[in-house]
């Protein structure tokens, strides 16, 4: 570049100071000097010898072609340059010091953490112009973190995530100074890490059958782990695994049973929940699978940390369990509470052989556990404080749950998350690694797992590495940059304090069908669906506030932005019911949290999905169901059905015994039938059970009567026993 054309380039480049910058996480120093640098094809990057620096310096290289341009040269002799130091002075070792000048660039730091953050800082800096020459702005920044524990942590088990996906949240993660991606390997639903030794881990535990017959699943090969581990290392994200145990483990006990107390044939669930099924901690078997397993885990990650979760432990197989039962009275255990410690310090005491530190969810504390584990706490800040009194380092989660809505959970609330207000933090500050932001994907798959994450993802990292006492707005200010960062790299981000997307559905009788309406998160966003229950796509159907069906169909709806769908579908099941339009009365009131339509929800012709909380299901809890509907008029028909759900864990079991009736004049029934279920409550699996009376010949009545006698208090082993029971009800089908 000729001089006149440079002199001309700084001219038309801002140099005031005091200007503001867009980084995240915001450094804890900021100085802005005149002047700026102006990098072109002839600035070099000189950096020391070692294959630490060289790889941070490709890195370097390759990020500044990439959003500018440019390509940087590799003669070291330029006066144009990008010099890395190591200064021992700088205390930390991921803190830095970035000095931009009109004559160099200099990144300081006593170790290569420092270097390699400090080259994400420049990489922010550097502006997203491309051409023959770009102009960095003067500016030291002296930074450091504040937590030295800054993770995230992917839940692949319940659904599965593409390698190229996981790449590009870690280069995120990078972006934005977060350390650590937890790697959620193995669960009930999905064992998802190749292990040579037992290839049916993969075989089996990887597959489950769907509610639809469908079968779905996947897995990493060890190959694919070294990939991922490497790439990660690369972007100074450490990459630690959990493998479930004792608990979660249904996918691995499916594909060896006999690792199991019962050690009869299991299948993967495709069921959410705490499940009873679990390693037997009496079988010595189970500890050489174990052992075995996490040998080939060791071997792929280099992490110093193994997580083997510890969570949701139910103790009723070990309480049945001859081997277990044994095994509290050799080791001198109260109970099965100190046979859960006695199994985590066993796997702990292995691991540390291994060299690695167990980390585990704050259940592990539960009879007692050894002070050298590391306590993830999601369970409040009580579980926090007794971690923190027994000498533990702890990684705080709960209140960073990103599965959680975002209505529920804000952009501004996580970032005025504050752990050192909790005392017991506070006084124990040095125990206290930092935080973790976990994604669990019962509801989350590739689809939607980025709007859940971002931005708020950005507000963990400041609050993780800034601290708090930062501004809102000033990071808002921020985030407009990344935003357009983020619209750059096609990152389907979510909304900061609302839904992406909200639907809503009820009967209009006025004008005599179905209306489903659509709010969003995003202006720009719109609705595509389908009326067959086919996934929509691209070239589906779309409305853009509200869509009114006149006839039955199977509704799919989900939301597309910028060319792509960015939440899961819904499902609005309508149907033919000749009590539409007539009216309901009950016996016992409904709970008003569920039906959104209030008591006319039971025949509007709109039939409830698996998930309760839908807003269509109608509930009671300690009483019977009795629903009285009038037709309006004498009606010929000749079927009348209802739908009941069952989702024991969520305490719901279908009724005892359905009874259903009919009259012309309200006062002289007709039984139409009667049945006893069969309701066990000791069954987790979620399903829709539909009892319906039919004929052949048709009869005439207006008015009919559906009685559901609840099942009654859960029994004893349940999670909920001595409780009531719920019935949820949908739909009284006449036709």
């Amino acid at each position: 570049m000729s001089v006149l054309l440079a002199a001309v380039f700084i001219a038309a480049v801002p140099t005031v100071l005091g200007a503001e910058y867009d980084i995240i996480p915001k450094p804890q120093s900021i100085t802005p000097v005149v002047g700026v640098f102006l990098l072109d094809g002839s600035t070099t990057i000189d950096s020391p010898a070692d294959d630490r620096s060289r790889e941070i310096a490709e890195y370097l290289r390759d990020a500044i072609r990439t959003q500018t341009g440019i390509s940087i040269s590799k003669n070291k002799t330029g006066n144009n340059r990008i010099e890395f130091r190591f200064d021992p002075n700088i205390v930390g070792d991921e803190a830095y010091r970035l000095t931009v000048s009109e004559s160099r660039v200099v990144i300081e730091a006593s170790d290569s953490k420092g270097h390699f953050w400090a080259v994400q800082t420049l990489r922010q800096i550097l502006p997203s112009t491309r051409g023959e020459v770009v102009a960095i702005p003067a500016v030291v920044i002296n930074d450091k973190p504040e937590y030295a524990y800054r993770g995230h942590m992917l839940d692949v088990g319940r659904h599965f995530f593409p390698v190229e996906f996981i790449k590009r949240q870690i280069d995120l993660l990078s972006y934005y100074k977060i350390n650590t991606f937890r790697w959620h390997l193995t669960e009930d639903q999905g064992w998802r890490i190749e292990i040579k030794k037992y290839p049916k881990l993969i075989a089996v535990g990887a597959w489950r059958k769907e509610p639809d017959g469908s079968t779905y699943g996947g897995y990493y090969t060890q190959r694919q782990i070294r990939e991922v581990v490497e790439y990660a290392c690369v972007r100074n994200v450490q990459v630690i695994p959990e493998i479930e145990m004792p608990g979660h483990s249904v996918a691995a006990l499916a594909a060896y049973p006999e690792y199991s107390c019962r050690q009869k044939p299991l299948k993967v669930t495709a069921e959410w929940g705490v499940h009873k099924d679990v390693f037997c901690a009496g079988n010595e078997h189970t500890f050489d699978f174990l052992k075995d397993v996490l040998d080939e885990v060791i071997e792929l990650f280099p992490s110093p940390y193994i997580h083997i979760g510890g969570d949701e432990v139910p103790k009723d197989r070990w309480k049945e369990c001859p081997l277990c039962q044994q095994r509290i009275r050799s080791e001198n255990l109260k109970d099965e509470h100190e046979l859960q410690s006695y199994f985590i310090r066993r796997i702990q005491q292995y691991l540390e052989s291994k060299g690695k530190t167990l980390i585990g969810w704050d259940e592990i504390l539960e009879g007692g556990a050894d002070r050298n584990v590391v306590v993830e706490v999601w369970r409040g800040n009580a579980e926090a404080a007794k971690a923190l009194a027994g000498g533990h380092r702890v990684i705080v989660a709960g209140p960073f749950y990103f599965d959680t809505p975002i209505k529920n959970k804000t952009l501004k609330e996580v970032f005025f998350t504050d752990l050192t207000s909790i005392p017991s933090y506070f006084e124990n500050r040095d125990l206290v690694l930092g935080a973790e932001c976990p994604l669990w994907t019962e509801n989350v798959t590739p689809v939607n797992a980025e709007s859940k994450l971002y931005p708020r993802l950005q507000a963990f990292a400041e609050v993780t590495w800034a601290g708090n006492g930062g501004s809102f707005d000033d990071l808002r200010r921020r985030m407009a940059a990344h935003y357009e960062y983020m619209d750059l790299l096609g990152i389907a981000y979510g909304p900061e304090d609302r839904a992406l997307a909200e639907y809503g559905i009820a009967r209009v009788p006025s004008i005599a069908a179905w209306r489903l309406t659509g709010v969003k998160g995003f202006k720009d966003i719109k609705f595509r669906y389908t009326t067959d229950g086919s996934e929509p796509s691209l070239r589906s159907r779309s409305f853009t506030d509200l869509l009114d069906v006149s006839r039955p169909a199977l509704i799919k709806v989900a939301p597309f932005r910028n060319g792509r769908q960015v939440d899961l579908s819904k499902q609005f099941a309508l149907t033919a019911n000749a009590a539409i339009g007539g009216s309901v009365k009950y016996a016992n009131p409904i709970d008003t949290r569920y039906a959104k339509a209030g008591e006319a929800a039971l025949i509007d012709g709109i039939v409830g999905s698996r998930d309760y909380n839908d807003g269509i299901w109608v509930g009671w809890q300690g009483a019977d169901m009795d629903a009285v509907i009038d037709l309006g008029s004498p009606r010929r028909f000749t079927s009348v059905s209802v739908n009941f759900l069952q989702q024991s864990n969520s305490w719901i079991v279908l009724p005892r015994r359905v009874s259903m009736f009919a009259s012309e004049d309200k006062e002289t029934w007709v039984e139409l039938k009667t049945i006893d279920t069969g309701a066990d409550a000791m069954d987790m699996d979620t399903s829709i059970r539909t009892i319906t009376f039919k004929q052949p010949k048709s009869i005439t009545a207006r008015y009919v009567r559906v009685n559901a006698v609840r099942f009654g208090k859960l029994p004893a082993g349940h999670n909920g026993a001595g409780g009531e029971s719920w019935i949820f009800a949908d739909e009284i089908i006449v036709r």
